[in-house]
Parts: structure tokens; C-alpha cells; sequence
């Protein structure tokens, strides 16, 4: 099988599972709960308590004008893949018969936050959304790439867990806020990735030993920046490297070894790409 055709197939495999875990979050934790976690699934939550209306097919019925201006903005592989995910959550949430897992409204926003966070971080991580304010935020993400699309998403969202305590409460209302809150945070999780690595930038007068010694022990590549000290005005080589956060100590004794009085930063990293390291 080509690359490319296994590569699509996975990540409508990923598309599919990010569905299904959005949907149990809302029947095993926000329907039973009346929480109504933001976005069009929220309207339609509310809609369900009121009027006995399926949640599912209310919310594929709500997202169509959407999702029609979406697929302009977007392109048709964006619209095809959000096409799937839209329909498939709405089925899903209709056709899951799950009892709920618990009665108690902080539980089940905080675990169906997780749920949901999962899910979608999952989903927009193939390149799609579930419809709804889910593809509104990734429409303003696209023309302001520096905002990110969980906290549109939540920004969006707060809006309609207020009109949403109008009908179902003031409590249920604080309840949903701490959904869209753990789900906005498992987002950014998800798009951004878990890795455990650690950026370190060595300034010391040794960088050539400790480079190559970092080389040959730990199997890292190694990048010599150019540096130059404001006060002394001397230029020196300053060390840059990537590293798991289990090699921190060594790296550190390594560059003790050599001169204990170099200047040491180490600093988080979100995501690494390249050898080494995770693949996208």
C-alpha cells in the first residue's frame, strides 16, 4: 500500500476515534448531567432537556448552514473530513446506549472535559472539525494563525453556556465552564503533543569539548551558535541541543566536566520533529 494512501487511512481511523470519545463524553457524562459544554452539541443539549429532542440529529441539523460557508473558506478535503466527523459524532451520540457514570455534576465535567478535549484535539489534529463552533474557530484560526483554536473555541463557547444557564441554570452553567475548560487544555495537549524534551543552551569557553563530548556519549546532535558577550565583547560558540528530560543530568555533569562555571539554560519544549525525536 502507497505511503500516502496508508497515511490517509489513518488518519481517518484517528477521525473516527476522536469521534467516538466526544460522543461518550456526552452520553456518559453531559446529557445524563444536563451540561451543556458549549458549541452547537450544547444548544442542542439544552434543546434535549427542554423539548426531548435528540441531541444528535438536533446538532447535524444546526451545523448545515455552517458547514456550507465552512467548505468555501477551506477547501473540499477539509469539507470532506469535516463532513465525516460531523455526521458520524451526531450518530454516534444518538446510537450509544451507555448509562451514565455519575450523578455528581463536578465529576462529570471534569471527566467528560477530558473525554471531549481528547476527542476533538484528536480530530482537529487530521485536519478537521465536528461542525459547529468547532469549525467557527477554525475559520478564525485560519486568519489569525497566532490565536489558537481551543481558546476560540472557549471564548466562542462561553457565549452559549450563558444563554444556556438561562434554561438550565446558574450551577449547571459554572459546571459547563469547567468542561470547556479541562477540554480546551487537552486540546492544546493533543495538537501540540506529550513529548518530554528539553531545549539547552550552554555558554562556556570549553563548547568545543563539551560539544563533542555530548557527540559521542548521548547521541545528540549538537548546534554551535555564534555568541557574543555585551560586556566583555569576546565571541564565543554557544551550545544548543535537544534533549529527553532523563539526559538533563548528564548533560549537566558533562558540561561540569569541562568548566564548571559555564552558564546553563534549560528550557521546555512543546513538540520536537526530526531524528531522534517523534515523527508528525
Amino acid at each position: 500500500m502507497p505511503i500516502t494512501k496508508r497515511k490517509n487511512i489513518n488518519e481517518y481511523l484517528i477521525i473516527i476515534l476522536g469521534c467516538l470519545l466526544t460522543a461518550l463524553a456526552f452520553n456518559l457524562f453531559f446529557i445524563p448531567n444536563e451540561i451543556a459544554p458549549g458549541g452547537l452539541s450544547g444548544v442542542a443539549t439544552v434543546l434535549h432537556v427542554i423539548f426531548g429532542f435528540p441531541v444528535g440529529v438536533t446538532t447535524l441539523i444546526l451545523n448545515i448552514p455552517l458547514f456550507l460557508f465552512g467548505i468555501r473558506q477551506l477547501g473540499g478535503n477539509f469539507g470532506l473530513r469535516t463532513l465525516l466527523a460531523t455526521i458520524l459524532l451526531s450518530l454516534l451520540i444518538d446510537i450509544i446506549p451507555v448509562p451514565a457514570l455519575t450523578n455528581d455534576s463536578l465529576l462529570a465535567s471534569i471527566y467528560g472535559g477530558f473525554l471531549m478535549g481528547l476527542g476533538l484535539g484528536m480530530i482537529f489534529r487530521m485536519k478537521a472539525t465536528t461542525g459547529g463552533t468547532d469549525l467557527m474557530a477554525t475559520l478564525i484560526h485560519k486568519h489569525f494563525p497566532s490565536i489558537t483554536i481551543a481558546w476560540v473555541l472557549f471564548a466562542v463557547d462561553f457565549l452559549v453556556v450563558i444563554a444556556a444557564a438561562i434554561f438550565l441554570g446558574l450551577s449547571q452553567a459554572l459546571y459547563a465552564v469547567v468542561a470547556l475548560a479541562v477540554s480546551a487544555k487537552l486540546i492544546d495537549l493533543v495538537q501540540e503533543g506529550l513529548n518530554t524534551a528539553k531545549a539547552i543552551l550552554i555558554i562556556s569557553n570549553h563548547s568545543q569539548e563539551i560539544s563533542q563530548r555530548i557527540l559521542e556519549e548521548m547521541d545528540r546532535g549538537v548546534t554551535l551558535l555564534s555568541g557574543k558577550g555585551a560586556y566583555t565583547g569576546s565571541e564565543k560558540d554557544v551550545i544548543l541541543c535537544v534533549v529527553l528530560r532523563t539526559q538533563i543530568i548528564q548533560v549537566k555533569e558533562i558540561t561540569n566536566l569541562f568548566d564548571p562555571a559555564a552558564f546553563v539554560l534549560v528550557a521546555d519544549v512543546k513538540e520536537v520533529m526530526g531524528e531522534g525525536f517523534t515523527p508528525e
